[in-house]
C-alpha cells in the first residue's frame, strides 16, 4: 500500500514548563525506560497522511477494537542520535535508510509509506527540540522509536484503513548492561523465531513477540539473548532476537545469508563494508550450528559479535547448546571485534572520517 509522495508542514505545540520531566544522570540510564519530552504524530485516514505534528509527550487514547490490538499489524524501526564529546554536535546515521526498510516493512503488513525525507525529517526536527535529552556519557545515546499502528476501530481480519506513524525518544545506556564485553548467548533448538515465507525481515512486533517465551528461558538460565535457528531443519544459525551475527572463522567474517528471514540490518550491512575496507574477507553464508560448535571447539572460531542498533556491536563470549556452554576466545573481546566496533562508534559519533556520508548532522 503506498501513499502519496509529497512532504507536510510539520506544526509544532511545545511543552509548557510544568510539562516537562526530571531527568535523570547520564550514569543512570537504562535501555528504553526514560522518555524525553516531546513526541511526534501523524494520522493516516481517507487514503492519505495528514496533520503531522511534534508535540508534548502523551498518552493515545485508542478504540478498543483498534486492530493494531487484535491483528498486530504494526510497525517499528530503531535508530540513535550520537554525541560528539568535544564539539557537542549530535549525528544521526543512515537516516534514509532506515526510511527505507521502514517502507519495505509498511508494504509486507500492507501499509501505507511514508515520504522518506519527511520521516528523516521528523526525526530531526525532534531531536532539535529535545536536545538537551542527549546524553553525553560514553556508551550513552538518544535512541529513536519511529512506528506505525493499524488504528482503526474494526473486528475481522483485513488491513487497516487508518493509521498512527509516531516517533518517541528515548535517552538510553547500553542495550546489555555488560557494555563492550562479550555476552553469553543460548542457542535454540525446539522454538523458531519465524519461516521463509513469513515476515522475518520485516521489523513486525509480531517477529519479537514470539521469541518472548524461548529467551525468557535464556535469561532465567543466566544468557543475555537467543540465537536463532531455521525453521525447517533446526540447523542452519540465522540471527540473534536483538541483532544480526557474526563470527570469525580461520580470520574470515562469516554471517548468515539475507533469505527473507532475518532482518536486513543497517548495522549488519555497514560492519561488512567496513570490514572489507580494512582488509577482511566477509563471507555471506549459511553456518551449520553443530559444524559452528565443533569450530569453536577446535579454536577455529576465535570471535563471534552481534550488530544492531541497539546493541551496537557486541562481542559473543560463549554459545550454550543442547545442556552444554561452549567459550569463545577465552571470553574475551577480540581484536577484529574492537577494531570494528572503534571504527563504527567512531564514525558515528564524529571522531572518525565519514568517506561514506553515512552521517547526518542535527545539530
Amino acid at each position: 500500500m503506498r501513499s502519496m509522495n509529497y512532504m507536510l508542514e510539520i506544526h509544532i505545540q511545545l511543552c509548557t514548563e510544568d510539562q516537562k520531566k526530571e531527568k535523570i544522570p547520564d550514569d543512570k540510564l537504562e535501555f528504553g525506560k526514560k522518555f524525553t519530552d516531546h513526541m511526534f504524530l501523524m494520522k493516516y485516514k481517507d487514503g492519505k497522511w495528514g496533520n503531522p505534528k511534534i508535540m508534548p509527550y502523551q498518552n493515545f487514547s485508542l478504540d478498543p477494537a483498534a486492530m493494531v490490538l487484535h491483528y498486530g499489524q504494526e510497525i517499528f524501526e530503531g535508530m540513535k542520535a550520537y554525541i560528539n564529546q568535544e564539539s557537542g554536535s549530535v549525528y544521526i546515521f543512515r537516516p534514509h535508510e532506515n526510511a527505507e526498510r521502514f517502507n519495505e516493512s509498511a508494504e509486507r503488513m500492507c501499509m501505507p509509506s511514508v515520504n522518506k525525507d519527511l520521516f528523516v525529517k521528523a526525526i530531526v526536527e525532534l531531536i532539535k527540540i529535545d536536545r538537551e535529552w542527549v546524553p553525553k556519557l560514553p556508551g550513552t545515546t538518544l535512541y529513536i522509536r519511529p512506528t506505525m499502528i493499524a488504528t482503526e476501530k474494526a473486528l475481522g481480519v483485513h488491513a487497516s484503513k487508518e493509521y498512527y506513524f509516531y516517533i518517541i525518544l528515548s535517552p538510553v545506556g547500553p542495550y546489555f548492561s555488560t557494555g563492550f564485553n562479550p555476552t553469553k548467548i543460548y542457542v535454540a533448538d525446539k522454538h523458531v523465531r519465524t519461516s521463509i515465507g513469513g515476515t522475518g525481515e520485516a521489523k513486525t512486533g509480531g517477529n519479537y513477540a514470539s521469541t518472548l517465551y524461548e529467551t525468557q528461558l535464556a535469561k532465567e538460565a543466566g544468557y543475555s539473548q537467543v540465537l536463532w535457528l531455521d525453521a525447517k531443519e533446526r540447523r542452519y544459525v540465522e540471527e540473534v532476537g536483538a541483532m544480526n551475527i557474526m563470527f570469525v572463522i580461520n580470520n574470515e567474517i562469516v554471517t548468515p545469508p539475507l533469505d527473507g528471514t532475518i532482518l536486513q540490518g543497517i548495522t549488519r550491512k555497514s560492519v561488512m563494508h567496513l570490514a572489507e575496507n580494512l582488509g577482511y574477507t566477509v563471507n555471506e553464508e549459511s553456518i551449520e550450528i553443530e559444524i559452528l560448535i565443533d569450530q569453536i571447539e577446535k579454536s577455529h572460531c576465535t570471535e563471534a559479535f552481534g550488530t544492531g542498533t541497539a546493541a551496537s556491536i557486541t562481542p559473543v563470549g560463549s554459545l550454550f547448546f543442547k545442556n552444554k556452554e561452549y567459550t569463545i576466545n577465552g571470553f574475551e573481546v577480540g581484536p577484529i571485534t574492537k577494531r570494528l566496533y572503534e571504527e563504527l562508534i567512531g564514525i558515528q559519533t564524529g571522531k572518525r572520517e565519514d568517506t561514506n556520508n553515512w552521517r547526518m548532522k542535527v545539530i
